[in-house]
């Protein structure tokens, strides 16, 4: 399953409902989260633990003022083209905003 997170701040509901191993992109403000030393840090650690991918779209990463390099480890940043294959490998998509 392909989860499109866009706000911050994460809420720990939301992230508890993404199952094990689900791909989970950051898009909007919420690249932010991804950021090293961010609050929410720990929600996203919480997702890596249990065998999810995250990634952050690099085109928000470059709007917000993200480097790739300050991402928190474990999270990978993705373009558009990349968008599309997640969406084609998980049919079942659920946009949180």
């Amino acid at each position: 399953m392909l989860h499109l997170l866009s706000q911050l701040p994460l809420q720990a509901e939301l992230i508890e409902r993404i199952g094990s191993g689900d791909d989970v992109v950051l898009m909007s403000g919420a690249v932010c989260a991804a950021l090293n030393g961010h609050r929410d840090n720990r929600l996203l650690g919480q997702l890596l633990a249990q065998s999810c991918r995250v990634y952050a779209l690099q085109e928000m990463l470059l709007v917000h003022g993200v480097e790739s390099q300050r991402l928190l480890s474990g999270v990978e940043s993705v373009d558009y083209a990349g968008l599309v294959e997640l969406t084609v490998k998980n049919p079942v998509i659920h946009s949180w905003c």
